[in-house]
């Protein structure tokens, strides 16, 4: 690996108008809120951005100040390896990973995924979201995005089936995947469950709050279940064998690129099936989330179609199929 020794950091918070509002049962937003992280050597850059989860007691302010403290441990020579020790898991480990990464692929003259031996990743399907709101006002959100072949939907307790339902009929050909965002209880569990079945919802993704999902293991599921906020990295993923089929993997949770990747592994080794998400972000957050994408049988990286504009060189997006990023934006 080219050693980084002398790098300089710089970190900005940044600011992105979402389209209208993003809304899950925690509550709406109107921008995104991204945190970027730039180590510069030679001449190079690498950038990095995340997005700070207040779920997870994180905030844009916090965030760049745990990025800004590792200054004189990367003018020192720390690499990305010593990095996964020298911070948790989270956003702010997040941004640094990934900018080590592109400025290590650019010294290099070699793509990302080349540099880190993984596959060449091309063209996915990626899931759109469509935010929890009534069931009427989904049905007309839902009816604008039936066009779509997979699609997102957001619940958020009472009213559920209702939703699904509205959501089923205003697009009966797109596949359809639901987030629940923690809302569901152990008491609507089981015919929430029954009521996407019905609608013919491919997976759920996680129905109820984590460290509280033990029922998940006591019921015949109907449908595959995937865990979103009970998984964060690898040493989240044996305890979740018996209630989840599947697991979002998020680099704002692992901590970065290199520990999703080997998260993967460990989860298919475990025979966990994949899906590779993504926070409300711009395409530089998207970017080395596509790695993943080889691995996954989801892939929900909307997160720039969901925004009133995103940064220059983003990813590109047709129609419902995003593209591995350009080296002008990332790796």
């Amino acid at each position: 690996m080219t050693s980084l020794k002398f790098a300089a950091l710089a970190a900005r918070i940044e600011r992105f108008p979402i389209m209208g509002s993003f809304t899950i049962s925690r509550g709406a937003k109107t921008e995104a809120v991204t945190v970027v992280a730039e180590v510069s050597r030679d001449g190079l850059t690498g950038r990095g951005e995340c997005v700070p989860y207040p779920r997870y007691g994180e905030t844009p302010e916090a965030t760049l100040a745990a990025i800004q403290a590792m200054q004189q441990a990367l003018a020192g020579g720390l690499t990305r390896q010593a990095l996964q020790a020298a911070m948790p898991p989270g956003a702010a480990r997040n941004a640094l990973d990934c900018a080590l990464i592109d400025i290590e692929a650019k010294s290099a003259g070699l793509r990302a995924w080349n540099l880190l031996n993984r596959p060449t990743p091309g063209e996915r399907i990626t899931a759109y979201t469509i935010s929890l709101a009534a069931p009427e006002a989904m049905a007309a959100a839902t009816a604008k995005a039936a066009h779509r072949p997979l699609l997102k939907i957001k619940l958020g307790g009472a009213g559920d089936p209702e939703r699904i339902a509205a959501v089923r009929k205003a697009a009966p050909e797109s596949e359809l995947i639901v987030d629940a965002n923690e809302a569901w209880t152990e008491a609507n569990l089981e015919a929430n469950l029954a009521a996407c079945a019905a609608a013919g919802v491919t997976l759920v993704e996680q129905p109820l709050p984590a460290g509280k999902d033990e029922a998940l293991a006591r019921i015949r599921r109907p449908l595959a279940v995937c865990a979103d906020e009970s998984v964060h990295d690898r040493s989240s993923l044996a305890p979740l064998r018996e209630r989840y089929d599947a697991v979002n993997i998020k680099l704002d949770k692992t901590g970065g690129l290199t520990e999703a990747l080997a998260m993967a592994d460990a989860a298919q080794a475990l025979g966990f099936e994949i899906m590779i998400g993504c926070m409300v972000a711009t395409s530089l957050s998207m970017a080395p989330a596509m790695l993943i994408t080889p691995q996954a049988r989801f892939v929900d990286l909307d997160g720039p179609l969901l925004l009133a504009r995103d940064r220059d060189h983003g990813l590109r997006y047709d129609g419902s199929l995003v593209y591995p990023p350009d080296s002008s934006l990332w790796g």
